[in-house]
């Protein structure tokens, strides 16, 4: 597995989760790639809006 990927459990409510699901298979992602397209969009409009997140590098 790629370093740069973590991996994370999520806890979240089955029926969102589900209509959740629908709407990646409508835009023809995983639910995964949905969620991961979500996070870059917020942290992008944060950044956008309070500058860099200084983010630590992860060391070996």
């Amino acid at each position: 597995m790629d370093d740069k990927l973590l991996r994370y459990t999520l806890r979240v409510d089955r029926l969102l989760f589900q209509k959740f699901r629908y709407i990646a298979e409508s835009e023809g992602r995983s639910a995964n790639k949905e969620i991961e397209q979500y996070l870059k969009r917020r942290v992008a409009e944060f950044e956008k809006e309070h500058g860099p997140i200084p983010v630590e590098p992860q060391g070996s």
